[in-house]
């Protein structure tokens, strides 16, 4: 479901509205942590027959205006999130690959305080947690 700030979110970002950008920022905003192929099938339910060069170029396009963030764990899929700008990090579920935001330290944030910067200025840090989300750790009955 589109929203009329999704429309102004892509004006101020200088990116000329139209119905993909719409639907990928809706479908992105309403499945946080989705891949492309998801995205993919969410716009089509959306708009009917899109090309996945067109979805790419739109998640491209909102990556770079800083729309959308791209995140990549190890070894897993690209995935992207409307929750930009915050330096907040992610935990990753190595049975089924679920995914849920961590918020960084608020204050001071150790994770921006590298042991050495190599005279680099550090302005964000990506950590990302691994482990076994609850729904694998949870026994199953037998069928």
């Amino acid at each position: 479901m589109t929203t009329t700030a999704d429309a102004s979110a892509l004006r101020e970002a200088s990116l000329r509205v139209t119905r993909p950008r719409l639907a990928v920022l809706a479908a992105v905003r309403e499945h946080p942590h989705a891949d492309t192929d998801q995205v993919i099938g969410l716009v089509r339910a959306e708009l009917g027959t899109v090309s996945h060069q067109a979805v790419y170029d739109v998640l491209r396009a909102l990556s770079d205006a800083g729309l959308v963030r791209r995140i990549q764990p190890a070894g897993a899929t690209a995935r992207y999130e409307v929750r930009v700008g915050d330096n907040h990090h992610h935990v990753v579920c190595r049975s089924c690959g679920a995914i849920a935001d961590v918020d960084c330290a608020v204050g001071h944030a150790p994770c921006l305080t590298a042991s050495d910067s190599h005279g680099f200025v550090v302005d964000e840090a990506e950590v990302v947690y691994w482990g076994t989300c609850p729904t694998c750790t949870t026994p199953h009955p037998p069928q």
